[in-house]
Order: structure tokens, then sequence, then C-alpha cells
């Protein structure tokens, strides 16, 4: 099968796939890389089709199957999770699970098998899931030893610091989810456990039952009961903590929602009698087993608009999704599994999760925008398409292969024997969908046009493809006007473009938050596990419209819900326009450093910790500043120590100290924070704020937190990514940069 021909259908791969695949993909002998991304495909494709092997079929139904899969990836109708991509037939011994969640039980034992196996997973490529819901509350006697219990978030904790340690097999960064029950006793602390930034390696979201939702209604009390002894330890009031994880939310975007009941209640726990969903992997679309593992892939749906732009083609649709099927339910039967316990977990449910990209794009090509209802009626008939075709692939499947083994347990056993017991996941296609050239997952785009510096100081004006031929077809297209909108961030609003252009080109931020929850639960009603989506939030929106969203969301039948709120968790400026740096040529030596200083120290959140900044002063003005970030020796650390010193060689050489913050001010990392009523983008900029704040005080002046008029009117946009630039959004609970691949998951 090694030896079998390479089809010689070739793929389209835009300038920035074939950059993603080269940093991350393609096979490399040190900076060699060794493959085409065609090479890739047919590398993939031969390793899952082995498969086929496995279930009696001869060489040449292996090499026919290898040679659809291939199709399938060349021409950009479906790929699978990256780490499908990037190990499948490269015999590193690798899997190819994008998502996990792994038990995580009351005892010190326990708990430090889950971080054992965690990082197994991360330098796989995998994400994990875990449910904290079974540990004892803080300061709970533990028997054996007479002490006092951690509590979760203590472990929490532990967990993040240990993926710090790890990262994915040189190509993904550690991601993880941390679920707790909200009738936990320790709830409150959970909520708020990221607002005092760290845990930055962790998505959190709170379990909601129904009993609390009922609660929350009827403005009552509602039990918390230690998970050791079972027994209640006190009660409290429902919408004071609805409130607490509004605000939170409202702050920096966690806690999200997971709503645990209604996810039991369904297709997502397909063998109630056997076990309980507990958690899902890292971006919440997927809820699993303890030890389960799930194979996702997604279908490109923008590759199905009719040629006249009438409609979709419903019959490639249907090939492709049944193919599609045979494809994951293959990678089940190949993956190395990194633990044995998760061999077996997932072989006897084989769930796969099929979904979507391309959603926006779809909607763009027939005119529809996506904010409206018929964008929602045809959302809900895509999906129950997909689902009807996909479970009557994998009842085909039962009948060739067997159903999956715990099928007369399940709730389908009364059904026709189905291969899988899941079909069906929306899942987030951020590097996925780079490749494929379109859309995320069934996220609005995110900018029509934007300008991007690059390093000569040439402003690129980057549009959006389809935007550019309607604008070239209708006659409204300049360069001038797409600067205009890269400025303006939005299309709307603008003369210049037609009304129903401007409907349909609808970006992130141009849709009312509940729209996107409608969009939500139009495709939740025809998917078997559940959807990622990231509800967005313009900087001025209150935490009653965040309030307003989780409840919504729970009304629709969501399973959960994750939302987004310009500057809560990154700052939202755009490369406007080349940056004019004033040059200040001085020589000269510094004036010694005074044996005596007076001075104030403060304390400015960082994305990476807490930054303490001292800013001292002599009779002749500002002198020195040092900066103090966790231990001595880090990275961060030894970056603002560095620049620290200089500022202090400048200020000491007669640098005027407004010239040092205009200098780094606004420098942007991939971490920024929310502190002291304001964004801080990175450690240079926050020295910058603090010297600033220090000035002002010292002339009388009151210092406010704002934000430029740029950033201000640009709503929606991370920063440059760190490796090359780009522009990084934020979408699916996640940061990832649509040009190299570069991701925070």
């Amino acid at each position: 099968m090694a030896q079998a021909t390479r089809p010689a259908r070739v793929g389209s791969w835009s300038e920035a796939a074939q950059r993603v695949l080269r940093e991350r993909y393609l096979m490399r002998r040190g900076k060699e890389v060794l493959e085409t991304p065609e090479g890739m495909c047919w590398r993939v494709a031969t390793a899952v089709a082995r498969a086929e092997a496995l279930h009696g079929r001869g060489p040449a139904a292996v090499q026919e199957t290898a040679e659809a899969f291939y199709d399938l990836m060349v021409d950009g109708t479906f790929l699978p999770n990256s780490p499908t991509l990037m190990n499948a037939g490269k015999d590193n011994g690798l899997q190819y699970s994008a998502c996990y969640v792994l038990p995580v039980g009351d005892s010190m034992e326990e708990i430090f098998e889950a971080v054992k196996r965690a990082a197994i997973i991360h330098k796989s490529g995998g994400g994990t899931g875990f449910a904290f819901s079974r540990l004892r509350p803080k300061d709970s006697l533990v028997e054996s030893t007479g002490g006092k219990a951690s509590g979760p978030v203590s472990f929490l904790r532990a967990f993040n610091g240990a993926t710090d340690a790890v990262k994915q097999g040189g190509t993904r960064r550690g991601a993880n989810m941390g679920i707790l029950r909200v009738d936990h006793p320790d709830i409150l602390e959970f909520i708020d456990c990221k607002l005092d930034g760290g845990i930055t390696n962790f998505n959190i979201s709170v379990a909601i039952t129904d009993r609390f939702m009922q609660a929350l209604e009827a403005d009552g009390e509602y039990d918390l009961v230690d998970p050791h002894t079972r027994e209640v330890t006190r009660r409290l009031r429902a919408r004071e903590v609805f409130d607490r994880i509004v605000r939170a939310a409202w702050r920096t975007g966690d806690p999200g929602l997971f709503f645990i009941d209604r996810c039991n209640a369904g297709r997502a726990n397909p063998v109630p009698g056997e076990n309980i969903v507990e958690a899902t992997n890292p971006c919440g679309e997927q809820p699993l087993y303890p030890n389960e593992a799930c194979n996702l892939g997604s279908l490109n749906v923008a590759q199905f608009v009719r040629s006249d732009r009438k409609g979709i083609d419903w019959e490639g649709l249907d090939r492709v999704v049944r193919t599609s099927v045979r494809y994951l339910d293959n990678v089940i039967d190949v993956n190395p599994y990194p633990l044995p316990e998760i061999d077996r977990a997932v072989k006897e449910n084989r769930r796969i999760g099929l979904g979507l990209m391309g959603w926006a794009d779809l909607l763009q090509e027939l005119g529809i925008s996506y904010d409206s209802h018929e964008a929602l009626v045809l959302a809900e008939q895509l999906m129950a398409f997909i689902q009807r075709v996909g479970h009557e692939a994998s009842a085909d499947l039962a009948r060739e292969r067997g159903p999956f083994p715990n099928w007369p347990k399940s709730i389908d056993r009364e059904g026709p024997p189905l291969r899988n017991s899941t079909v069906t996941t929306i899942a987030p296609t951020g590097t996925i969908s780079i490749i494929a050239g379109c859309s995320s997952g069934i996220e609005p785009i995110f900018a029509v046009s934007y300008v991007r510096n690059v390093l000569d100081g040439t402003e690129l004006v980057e549009v959006n493809p389809i935007f550019e031929e309607v604008a070239k077809q209708r006659g409204f297209y300049s360069e001038q006007l797409m600067k205009e909108i890269a400025r303006k961030g939005t299309v709307r609003g603008l003369d210049s473009v037609p009304d129903e252009v401007q409907a349909v080109f609808a970006t992130a931020h141009d849709i009312d938050p509940v729209w996107h929850v409608r969009m939500q639960a139009a495709f939740q009603e025809n998917v078997d596990n559940a959807v990622s989506k990231t509800v967005n939030f313009p900087h001025g929106a209150s935490p009653n419209d965040v309030e307003e969203v989780y409840v919504l969301a729970y009304k629709s039948g969501c399973k959960g819900v994750t939302v987004y709120r310009d500057g809560s968790r990154a700052s939202q400026v755009l490369n406007i326009g080349a940056v004019n740096r004033e040059a200040h040529n001085v020589r000269g030596t510094p004036r010694p450093r005074p044996a005596v200083t007076r001075g104030t120290t403060e304390k400015i959140r960082t994305g990476c910790s807490n930054l303490y900044i001292t800013i001292n002063e002599d009779e002749q003005g500002l002198c020195e500043v040092f900066t103090q970030m966790g231990k001595s020796g880090g990275c961060t650390a030894s970056q603002s120590e560095a620049i620290s010193r200089l500022i202090s060689l400048a200020l000491r050489s007669g640098i005027e100290p407004d010239a040092v913050v205009k200098q780094i001010k606004g420098i942007r990392c991939p971490s920024p924070a929310w502190s002291n009523g304001g964004v801080t983008l990175s450690c240079a900029d926050a020295i910058a704020k603090a010297l600033e704040r220090f000035l002002q005080e010292r002339r009388g002046v009151q210092w406010q937190p704002h934000m430029s008029k740029e950033s201000a009117g640009l709503s929606g946009h991370c920063p440059e990514c760190p490796e090359c630039g780009h522009l990084l959004e934020f979408g699916e609970g996640c940061v990832v940069c649509r040009a190299c691949g570069f991701s925070k998951c």
C-alpha cells in the first residue's frame, strides 16, 4: 500500500495554506521540507485507508478507498482534525485525535495520574478536558493524613503549570478545559479563579444543572453538595451565583456555561446506563465520557454552492458526507492511542464528530445575511441533511463491520444498528480552515478588509476574496475604499457600499449577540454532540447583555455557550498605516545613580503574570525603573528587566520620559490582559502606562485609562501574531493566526 502511486490530481493552495502546511504539517528533516501538500494528503489517505484491510477488504479496495480519501483533502471538501494530518503515516507513534476527557479522581494518586496522562496527550497534539467536580472541597478533612484538602482550584492551577512545560509535538500548544459543577462547595472560588490573570492554559466552564436554572428562574436557593460525603454543606441564592458568573465572563470571557443535565439527557450521552458525561474538550463542542477521545473532521460547505449560486449541491454533499464518515471511522481503527484505557473507551462507543466550516462563505456566495431568518432556516436544513446522511452512512458501516460494541446498551438499541454512537460535532476549524481556504466553523467572517504592514513599512491591503469579487463586479471597488473599510472595521454604514452588500458582509461584531446564539441553536438542533461557537460582544457591552445571552442559550437548546467581549481577553487594535516612530540619537554619558531615590511601586496584571513596576526619581527628575515578575531567569522576567534597565539608562542620559512612553506604549504581545480599567497589551505597554500615570500625577492630572480612537472603532480584533505579524483572530474559544497557523490552543 505504501508503494501505491499517488493520484495525479493536485490541489489549489493559497499562500497562507502553503505557509501553514510548511510550518506545521509537512514532513521535515531539520529545516528541509520533504513533502508537498499533495504528498501530505496521500500520506494521510493511505494510512487511514489501511483500516479497510482490518475488515477483510483486499488491496484493490484499500487503494480505491485511499484515492477517495485523497480526493476529499486535495479538493478541500473535507479535512480531518489537525493531529491526523500531522501524525498519520509518519510512524512517529503519535495519536490522531484532537480531543480527550480525562478523569480526575479524589486522591493524590488519581490527580497526578491525570496530570501525567495530559502531558502524554499534549505531546502528541491533543487537547484535554477535566471535570474537577469529584474533588472534595477546600479545607475539608483528609482522613488518611489528617490534613486539609487543597480543593479543585488549587489543583486546577497545578494542571495549568504542568501544561506550561509541554508543547504539543512541536506544533501545537497544550489546551485544556476545566469544569466544575455549579453545586460544588468551591464554585464561587472557581468562578473567580481567572480574574487575577494566570491559569492561561485553560478555558473554564461551570456545569449548570437544570435544578440551578429552575432556582434562578424562581429567584430561589439551591444546595451545594460535598462530592466526597454527599452531604449538603450550604445553600446559595442562584441569582447571586449567576450574577457572579456573568460578571466574571464579562471581564475575562470565562467561565462559559456547560449545560450538563441537557447534555446527559440527549444524544451526547449515547450509553446513559453505563456512564455520564462530566466534561468537554477545550473548546466545548465535544462532551465525552472519562478516558474517551473523539476523531473530528469538517466539511467545507462553501464547496457545495451550485455554480449558479442559487442553492446547494445536495447530491455532491451526500457523496462527500458518506465518504467522510467512513474516513473518520477508519481513523478509530488505525489511531495509535496514547493509553490503553483510552483505546478501550474509544472503541467501545466509536464516537466520531463530522462538522463543517465555510458557513460564512456559503452565505456570502448565496447572498444571504448571517443575521437573518433565511440564514437560520438554511442552517437547520443543511445540518439536518448532514445528520441524516451521516447516520445512514454509519448504519451502512454497521452492516459491513458491525455496530459499536455498546450499541445493545445504547439509546439507539431499538433502531437500526449504528457503527458510531455519535456522528456529528461542530468543532473549531481555525487551522484546517486556513488549509481549506475558507471561513472558520460556523462563525461569521472576522474582517472584510484590513491593512497589514510589512517590514519595509509598505501597507498591504487584505480583502475578503468574495467581497472583492462582488465589489469589482458591481463597480464600487477601489483601494481607497478597502483602506476605509479596514479603518472602520465594517462595511455597514458606508454609503459607497450598496445596502444589500452591507447586509451580506457582516463581521462578527456587526452581528447582535442574540443572533450568534440563534445561529448556534439552529445548528445544535441537528448535532449529536455539541457546537463550538463564540458569542461576540463590543467593548461597551454590559453584564446584562452577557446575562441575556446566557439565558437565551439555555432556553434555545444549546449545550453550552462561550462569550467574548472586546478587551476582556485581548486588544482589538488593527495595523492601520505604517507606524512612525521618532528616533532619538543622543550621545553622552548617563548621570550616576544617586544614593537615595524616592518613588512608587505599582502592580499591573499582564497576560503572563502580575508585573511590579517601581519608578524612582531624584532632584533632577525620573531616574530609574525597576520591574519584577515571578522568579528571576524566566523569559518574560528577563525581557521586562532588560526594558527597565534601558529605560533607566535613557532617563539618566537626558531622554524625556514622555518620549520613552511614546516609544513603548502600545507594543502588543499575544497575551494581553485587562488591568486597572484598561487593556495592558504587553509588559512594555504596562511599563509605559505606569510611567504615564506617574508623570500625570506629578503634573496634577488625574490619569484615566483609555483606548485609542482606532481601537475603539475596530472592535473584535486581536494583536499581531508573534510568529508572522499577521492579524490574530479570536473565535471558538481560541486565538489563531490565519496566515501562519499560530494558535493559543
